[in-house]
């Protein structure tokens, strides 16, 4: 039955009328609207297919009124603070369709907002679209292999995952036959973030390789928005003995691993201590080898006589973009006689004699290979990152 609510004067309450309390009236709106006193006990309900505004006015209500307001319309419904009015909520005051929630006065011109079923999925455009399916959910996946705009188009929920730039290996030195060590993995991030706006993603650069006795540089950082950072892979370590900042390895989201030196055998530890988000790199041998780059499922490998370390292993990211196995964040390998493997075979290879380390793959955050062990030999180049942004459809 209607509900009697709001009582006038006089009026006679059955049972029946007491019980259809509950049943609060409906204001549907098919434009912006402006709350007045009479929607205080009713639910608001917007119902238009694009953004629309829901205004709260100074003095209109008293403490203890409340409003329910929904949106069953294909446009963002935003509750909107009117001249002198405060609005306060933990979640968002745009409202996706299906969205709502409860506006509480606690005085004329102060308000919470409470939402209601929590906050579900947004939608989004940018990168490259595809649909996936993951443990029987379905998704939209926006791969980002170069810097651009996530453009939301529905605030709410979305994972995020991120690696940095991949190290750049190191050149070798043509004295004593030292090779270098393999360029580090980029670090890695994932995430479930809230956003109700449009983000930036930037794509960290690989770092590039060593050249004429010079070490590589650290790979650059990627970036979602202003919620999420990873950095980039460090680089390898060169035997070209002038200073200490060109003998160490660098430190970085993974380790680049260390050279073929006498004194300056040892890999850089992961900035992330060792965890899954990024690995240490390995040792070199005195004047035969260098270690591997770290990768971020794994340390990268020591070198072993004249064999360069492997790059450590990357990691596997079909459990968050569905499909066939497919790794990110390999390390590089360290030079020697026999240049070390890449790791995951998307980190360069490191160089063997007399020759150059390989450049990682593009788009895998994945450490360059170390020079060779005979000669001057240039370090290979970074991978450059990679950001996935995916929402449950």
């Amino acid at each position: 039955m209607t509900t009697p609510f709001p009582f006038v004067a006089g009026t006679v309450l059955t049972a029946a009328k007491l019980n259809a309390i509950t049943t609060l009236p409906i204001n549907d709106q098919t434009a912006n609207y402006t709350l007045v006193v009479g929607d205080v006990g009713k639910r608001v309900i917007m119902n238009v297919a694009s953004a629309n505004t829901v205004t709260v006015n100074d003095s209109i209500f008293a403490a203890g009124d409340t409003i329910f307001i929904a949106n069953k319309g294909a446009g963002v419904s935003t509750i909107t603070a009117g001249a002198g009015v405060t609005i306060n909520t933990s979640g968002s005051l745009a409202l996706a369709q299906y969205g709502g929630g409860t506006l509480i006065a606690l005085s004329a011109s102060t308000f919470t907002f409470f939402p209601a079923g929590g906050i579900g999925y947004g939608t989004a455009t940018g990168g490259s679209s595809s649909s996936i399916t993951v443990g029987g959910v379905a998704y939209t996946l926006l791969t980002f292999t170069n810097t651009g705009t996530l453009t939301v188009t529905k605030a709410g929920l979305f994972d995020v995952l991120v690696f940095g730039g991949g190290g750049g290996g190191s050149s070798s030195q043509v004295d004593n036959t030292r090779p270098a060590g393999g360029g580090g993995a980029g670090g890695r991030t994932i995430s479930t973030i809230y956003l109700d706006a449009n983000a930036t993603i930037t794509i960290g650069a690989g770092g590039a390789g060593g050249t004429s006795l010079g070490y590589g540089t650290q790979g650059s950082a990627s970036v979602a928005g202003s919620q999420l950072a990873v950095i980039g892979g460090g680089s390898g370590q060169t035997p070209f003995n002038v200073n200490s900042s060109s003998i160490n390895a660098i430190r970085g989201g993974c380790g680049g691993g260390g050279a073929g030196n006498t004194n300056f055998t040892d890999g850089a530890a992961s900035s992330y201590a060792n965890t899954d988000y990024g690995r240490a790199g390995g040792n070199g041998v005195n004047e035969s080898s260098g270690g591997g780059g770290g990768g971020a499922g794994a340390a990268g490998s020591n070198g072993v006589s004249t064999t360069g370390g492997a790059g450590g292993e990357g990691i596997e990211v079909n459990t968050f973009i569905g499909g066939s196995s497919l790794f990110k964040a390999g390390g590089g390998g360290g030079g020697g006689a026999t240049g070390g493997a890449g790791g995951s075979s998307i980190g360069g290879a490191g160089g063997g004699t007399s020759a150059a380390g390989s450049a990682a793959s593009a788009n895998t955050g994945s450490g360059g290979g170390g020079g060779g062990r005979t000669g001057t030999n240039n370090g290979g180049g970074g991978g450059s990152g990679i950001v996935y942004v995916r929402f449950k459809v």
